[in-house]
């Protein structure tokens, strides 16, 4: 039987693109003054919104990495056949916010426990993972997955590995939840994310 959910999400993405598609946001130059953090955490659409709000984030994009295919759309990942996944790159001020603080807020907005899916959304496409930029970076995401681990009591299956090239998602894909916020919110919904997000992590679900 098909899930409703994939039949909710189905028709969503099955719209004409041209009526999701607004003016596309620009990925700014990284300056001496920025870094990056990449995340994958199921549906890079629910990814944007917990970063955007924090002091500090200068921008986040939808995008694909982790893949076997150079340029990827996403016809070809959401298939599930380049290995990719869908994820946020995150630009920030790290003398206004700490990558510590971005890994605490990406772990409390992804279910660690489920493999290769994030709640509604099946296929390692949609898989939680961290990918490191460089040594310090790898060495703060296993410290925390560790720390965390040991509170929660079980072992996460999230994938912490070395980055490779992010590729920005097609335009439409870009602040989805601020250009079409009654979609968006309609996925979510019945999508399960903030209720299962709330199983896992209680009244910290979801923390920006």
């Amino acid at each position: 039987m098909t899930h409703p959910s994939f039949v909710l999400v189905a028709a969503l993405l099955s719209l004409p693109l041209a009526a999701q598609a607004t003016e596309d946001k620009e990925t700014p130059a990284t300056t001496s003054a920025e870094a990056v953090a990449i995340f994958a955490g199921g549906c890079f659409w629910c990814m944007e919104p917990p970063f955007d709000v924090l002091p500090g984030v200068i921008s986040t994009t939808s995008g694909y990495t982790g893949g076997r295919v150079a340029n990827p759309t996403y016809e070809a990942v959401s298939s599930g056949g380049t290995g990719h996944a869908e994820a946020v790159e995150v630009r920030y001020d790290p003398a206004k916010i700490s990558y510590e603080r971005l890994l605490a807020v990406f772990w409390r907005n992804i279910d660690p426990f489920a493999k290769d899916r994030q709640f509604c959304d099946r296929g390692d496409q949609y898989r939680s993972a961290i990918f490191y930029r460089d040594d310090e970076q790898k060495r703060l995401a296993e410290a925390s997955k560790h720390a965390l681990e040991e509170q929660l009591g079980k072992p996460f299956v999230t994938e912490i590995e070395r980055a490779r090239h992010f590729y920005r998602a097609e335009g439409y894909h870009q602040d989805y939840y601020e250009k079409n916020p009654v979609r968006y919110k309609f996925y979510r919904y019945n999508c399960g994310r903030d209720q299962r997000l709330e199983e896992v992590w209680g009244n910290t679900a979801g923390t920006h």
